[in-house]
């Protein structure tokens, strides 16, 4: 069972977050805006976080829960008039549009059914026939537990010019993102960093940052562009553009240590075989994933179909036995029952627990 709790936290973020990480969130806060010794802490962070993204690109931490990456690369990337493309195999692929149309572009929506990937050559013969500026899509669909497979679709958008936004929330540093043709590559703390909510984190290249420089910035909050110059020197405070969440700071800096010294290889390979047994253990109870192509199986979720007992299986495990998962979202709200295996709860017990229980509650 989770320490300090009664309840056994499965849900695909946030996530039950690790003793070390809550006592590092516990530690008393510098001053980032006066003391000096926050600059090298702070330094070690990004190169960690750097090392995760897996890239040499700028890597960035905002203040705000993960959404706040989506809509800051968008507001910071799109021009009025502007046409973006918008992978879109789930609800937060669509949800992509609506960010786009705020900040003044023109979305183009691509769709796809929620339990298939993408064509290349569909997306091809649609960048032949517009003129796009961004494409954005989404890596992990944690509605459906549905991984994207992008590379050869990142290259082509790549040679066409088009700057990519990809949110990779649910699955940076719990499965590899091909981060190399990605502009714009969003995480956030609560998933598989297990540490809690608050943060966004984003690797910003090069080609995105003169896009940034070259677009009107109409907010503040929601805009990269202040960060494009932050200084951190070496015995004096950082010159940040407000005053970060210092705690939270402390959590994802345990958060990462903990990716690094296990290995990120390491860290993937368990993610995986932990999916595969969440899968075989539902298949055993006459329980489908969602998608059925196993191919297409995200190591960090995993939705069961369950038509029409989800919210019903989702109370009787929290009431019976303490465990919490999650639902589908949307439409498919009663039809789907998830199991956050991502960062922490990426254990074999948890999940063995877990998938105990669903037995047992089945069989009632």
């Amino acid at each position: 069972m989770v320490e300090d709790s009664d309840e056994l936290l499965m849900t695909p973020g946030p996530t039950a977050v690790p003793p070390g990480v809550r006592e590092a969130m516990s530690r008393a806060p510098l001053n980032p805006d006066v003391q000096a010794e926050f600059s090298p802490f702070y330094r070690d962070v990004l190169d960690k976080l750097a090392a995760v993204h897996g890239t040499d690109d700028d890597p960035l931490i905002l203040s705000g829960e993960g959404m706040l990456g989506l809509e800051a690369s968008v507001a910071s990337l799109v021009e009025e008039g502007e046409e973006v493309l918008c992978l879109a195999n789930g609800l937060f692929g669509a949800g992509f549009s609506d960010f786009a149309a705020m900040h003044g572009g023109e979305a183009v929506v691509h769709d796809a059914p929620h339990d298939e990937g993408f064509d290349p050559e569909a997306v091809k013969s649609v960048v032949e026939n517009h003129d796009f500026a961004v494409a954005t899509m989404v890596h992990c669909e944690t509605p459906t537990g549905l991984l994207n497979d992008f590379g050869e679709i990142l290259e082509l958008l790549q040679d066409e010019g088009i700057l990519t936004i990809v949110d990779a929330v649910s699955s940076l540093g719990g499965a590899p993102v091909p981060t190399e043709h990605i502009d714009v590559c969003l995480g956030a703390s609560q998933k598989c960093f297990s540490s809690p909510p608050g943060l966004t984190t984003l690797s910003v290249s090069d080609r995105a940052w003169e896009k940034v420089e070259a677009t009107d910035q109409t907010t503040f909050y929601t805009s990269l562009e202040p960060w494009r110059d932050v200084e951190i020197p070496e015995e004096e405070p950082p010159h940040l553009p407000y005053t970060h969440a210092v705690s939270n700071l402390y959590a994802l800096d345990a958060s990462l240590d903990r990716l690094l010294d296990e290995g990120l290889e390491s860290v993937y390979d368990r993610h995986e075989e932990v999916a595969d047994y969440c899968r075989q253990r539902g298949r055993d109870l006459g329980l489908e994933p969602f998608p059925a192509d196993e191919s297409l199986c995200s190591p960090t979720v995993t939705a069961f179909r369950v038509e029409g007992r989800a919210k019903d299986l989702r109370k009787r495990l929290e009431a019976n036995h303490g465990i919490v998962t999650a639902t589908g979202l949307g439409e498919r709200a009663d039809d789907i029952l998830r199991v956050g295996h991502m960062g922490y709860n990426a254990d074999r017990e948890r999940v063995e627990e877990t998938m105990d229980a669903l037995a047992d509650v089945m069989n009632r």
